[in-house]
């Protein structure tokens, strides 16, 4: 098999981490020879590494990505840290400009177009290289291969960054995989060119590793709650719409509807703000931010309903993870949602609302028999997905016209 290398920032808990790990045992399993490339050495999925795949050393200057600019300069890089502060004050003023929501994906294209210059290049040649998590640069200009695939985890319909810019980096690439076809179809949408190289491949889901993780451990700070228990895994970030999951407690307290408490797993910068949200609506007795959890199956496993309240997915790996575990499923009408499910058959979709997910919070509370056929369906399906294995060794393989059939979808 040939020789892959894999490139992404570090093992942060997270759905894109979780999927890598799951593919990287996969590979480990079949003996396929891997090295992973991170920027930084560092989350609580270091530990899940397998043991067959060779982690490349830390190179300091991409370490340098994951620090703040303040420890950036005080670390001596001075260049990279004056990239970085021309960077993030040349997305605000055109974030402005533009009325951007999230100007953030723009400063991360200008980081890595200015400061490419100053970084090395590896010096090992990959048949395959892989560059896992956007945006694809490092990859692109400071590998050499015989051929390079970029994923893509997002819809990026949402995806408010520079285009002209960001196709320079596409081209670079012989494949483009999409996590799913919803995923595949708003890429498209934005880059019509690129659309023969675009293809879909599945994040790789193994059940069996769900529901053992799931009866590892307890969720203590749900054990004892008598109420309808509602439970979110996702970053704190505006992309998940947690804040918009707040005011629909908050309408719920309004029209006097109890007995339901809603658990949030994850951590992110919106963490602050949420929690003042959370106080000034008075919801300190119903809605409860837990943090960072390594294992969060037992949280999913104790609940009565997931809830995913996003603005916009890819494809969720945790509405997903939930349905392998049998649990009824709520998610708002993003624009890929129909890819994660069947509405009213193994889950619900509401209107991306404070409102659509107050509504349909409170009907899947009151109406124990949606639950119960919604999660029957769940455990009816089988949510495993090995065929997505041959279509990832299909493209270590060979190029794009001599892939097989199956692997190209359109």
């Amino acid at each position: 098999m040939n020789k892959t290398l894999i490139a992404s920032y570090d093992m942060e808990v997270g759905g894109v981490e979780r999927s890598l790990i799951t593919l990287l045992e996969q590979f480990a399993g079949d003996e396929v020879p891997v090295d992973l490339f991170l920027y930084r050495h560092v989350g609580e999925f270091m530990q899940y590494l397998p043991e067959e795949v060779t982690l490349l050393p830390e190179v300091p200057a991409y370490s340098t990505f994951r620090y703040p600019i303040a420890d950036v300069l005080r670390q001596g890089h001075y260049t990279i840290g004056a990239v970085r502060l021309f960077s993030r004050y040349k997305a605000l003023w055109l974030g402005h400009r533009r009325r951007l929501f999230e100007p953030g994906y723009m400063q991360l294209q200008y980081m890595w177009k200015y400061a490419l210059r100053y970084l090395p290049e590896l010096e090992t040649e990959y048949d395959t290289a892989i560059s896992y998590l956007w945006p694809h640069y490092f990859v692109a200009e400071k590998v050499q291969a015989k051929q390079k695939i970029a994923w893509i985890h997002t819809d990026f319909s949402t995806v408010e960054a520079d285009p002209k810019m960001d196709e320079t980096i596409w081209n670079a690439y012989d494949h483009i995989v999409a996590v799913s076809e919803a995923c595949r179809d708003a890429f498209v949408t934005k880059y019509p060119r690129l659309a023969e190289k675009t293809i879909v491949i599945e994040n790789l889901q193994s059940p069996a590793f769900i529901r053992r993780e799931a009866e590892a451990c307890g969720a203590p700070e749900m054990e004892d709650d008598p109420r309808i228990k509602l439970v979110t895994v996702a970053r704190l970030s505006y992309a998940k719409g947690i804040d918009i999951a707040v005011d629909a407690m908050k309408k719920l307290k309004e029209k006097g509807i109890t007995g339901i408490a809603w658990y949030v797993v994850g951590y992110g910068g919106d963490e602050a703000m949420l929690r003042q949200r959370i106080a000034d609506h008075g919801l300190e007795d119903c809605m409860y931010l837990l943090g960072k959890k390594v294992n969060p199956y037992p949280y999913i496993e104790a609940a009565d309903v997931y809830v995913q309240p996003s603005r916009y997915e890819g494809k969720a790996v945790t509405v997903s993870e939930a349905q392998i575990l049998g649990k009824p499923v709520l998610i708002t009408d993003y624009p890929t949602a129909s890819s994660q499910m069947e509405d009213g058959v193994d889950g619900m979709i509401c209107a991306l609302s404070a409102d659509g997910i107050a509504a349909a919070v409170r009907r899947l509370a009151h109406h124990h028999e949606l639950r119960g056929r919604l999660a029957a369906a769940c455990r009816a399906r089988s949510y495993g997905n090995e065929q997505e294995k041959d279509k990832i060794y299909a493209l270590l393989g060979g190029n794009v016209h001599d892939t097989p059939e199956a692997a190209i979808p359109y």
